[in-house]
């Protein structure tokens, strides 16, 4: 048997990496168990922006109806595939009972909250561990070609604003004379100047190596088979033999569920939602921030060496193949307000799941009946964004201290309080 770690971490994507340096400042030893390769999981292929703007969580009033339009089009932003799967219908039940205004502001406010605290902490984090990722506090723009979609967007600013999330409106025709890398046809612009951008792939690799630097052990292709309580630790069983740890921290993903399952541990209330991005080198005329083309819900990240398109969410289960139909709506909705919507050289095609919760807040805390036991999965689209307020969440819970972050909203218990409220 491998010798004892404070903390065994099950999963070497962003969350698990990054919660895994937090720990080793704290003082405690770490140990990676990675069934594949170190970030590669939806931390390598997403848009790279860091993003408070989200806040606003997905399920929303006139959520379910929006959904209905677009869910039967297989190049829609939202695509589900048709298919008998009780759970994925239970999911949808659930998100759409969230479609309100009160769940709508109450999870906002958890949002804002990690989204806040992440974004906050971010700048020191990459200076103190040295992070080479392409980070610059850039702002975000969210870009409109439909003044009836702009009006409405706008109503959420207020929101947003008493949560301490900055928002700036911009004519079209003035935003037009700052970005000459859009169309004509732009009606107006919604600018978050505290939001930022990073290169995830490259911020994942970074966190990696400070692991490594302060300590800490990665393991890689090593896939988890079990787990067993024993006197004082936890013995987990993998691929390349049984590990001993003090706490065991499941970051895995979108894969939480299925190794729950496996684990025999509670069902976990979370889909893949599978997005796609491609990435090109950067062409001569690219956006000077990140953008979001907000009727077609693809984001445009340009950095200094490379630019990527991306977003959409498939529910398609654990489908591997790559839809050609949806890679390249991408292209097409960014031609619509890019007069070089594509880079010169296209370098990956990528897809990977998002971990989706139904009322699209992670899920952190320990798991009820465990005491060793611990999660820090179902951040959605959001992994990057909240990984920096994440890990110091899951170092101040694992190590007994007290926490600026509520942890509350995130914690696994509140499915089985819902549960309970359901069968009562």
């Amino acid at each position: 048997m491998n010798d004892r770690r404070d903390v065994l971490i099950v999963g070497g994507g962003v969350i698990g990496l990054a919660s895994a340096l937090a720990l080793l400042e704290a003082g405690r030893s770490v140990r990676i168990l990675e069934a594949g390769t170190t970030g590669c999981g939806s931390s390598h292929g997403n848009c790279g922006t860091i993003t408070p703007s989200h806040s606003a969580p997905l399920p929303a009033p006139g959520k379910v109806a929006k959904a209905l339009r677009w869910m039967l089009t297989p190049d829609a932003p939202f695509y589900l595939k048709p298919r008998f799967d009780p759970a994925l219908w239970s999911w949808l039940a659930r998100f759409a009972s969230r479609c309100n205004e009160r769940d709508w502001q109450t999870a906002m406010v958890a949002k804002a909250a990690l989204l806040n605290a992440s974004r906050q902490a971010l700048p020191e984090w990459i200076a103190r561990h040295g992070l080479d990722c392409e980070f610059a506090e850039s702002g975000v723009d969210y870009v409109f070609r439909d003044a009836g979609t702009l009006a409405h967007f706008c109503e959420e600013l207020e929101p947003l604003a008493k949560l301490g999330v900055a928002s700036e409106r911009i004519d079209g025709v003035a935003y037009l004379r700052q970005e000459p890398a859009l169309r004509d046809g732009v009606v107006g612009a919604v600018r978050f100047p505290g939001d930022a951008r990073l290169r995830p792939d490259r911020y994942v690799a970074a966190l990696a190596k400070a692991v490594r630097a302060a300590g800490g052990e990665i393991v890689e292709q090593c896939e988890v088979r079990g787990v067993a309580d024993e006197a004082g630790a936890i013995r987990v069983a993998t691929t390349q033999g049984d590990f001993r740890g003090r706490d065991v921290l499941i970051a895995t993903g979108a894969w939480s569920p299925t190794l729950a399952k496996s684990l025999q541990l509670a069902k976990l209330p979370i889909q893949p939602g599978k997005g796609y991005s491609i990435t090109y080198d950067r062409p001569a005329l690219a956006p000077q921030r990140p953008i979001v083309l907000f009727e077609r819900s693809v984001c445009v990240t340009a950095w200094d060496s490379g630019y990527r398109l991306g977003s959409t969410m498939e529910f398609s289960g654990y489908d591997r193949t790559l839809n050609r139909r949806r890679l390249d709506a991408l292209e097409r909705s960014a031609a619509e307000y890019l007069h070089e919507p594509v880079g010169p050289v296209k370098r990956e095609e990528w897809f990977g799941w998002r971990p989706m919760t139904w009322d699209d807040l992670p899920i952190i805390g320990r798991v009820p009946g465990r005491d060793r036991l611990w999660l820090a999965t179902g951040h959605g689209m959001l992994g990057v964004s909240m990984s920096t307020g994440t890990a110091t969440l899951v170092a101040d819970l694992i190590c007994g201290r007290e926490s600026a972050i509520d942890p509350t909203p995130y914690a696994p218990q509140r499915f089985a309080v819902q549960r309970q409220v359901q069968a009562a």
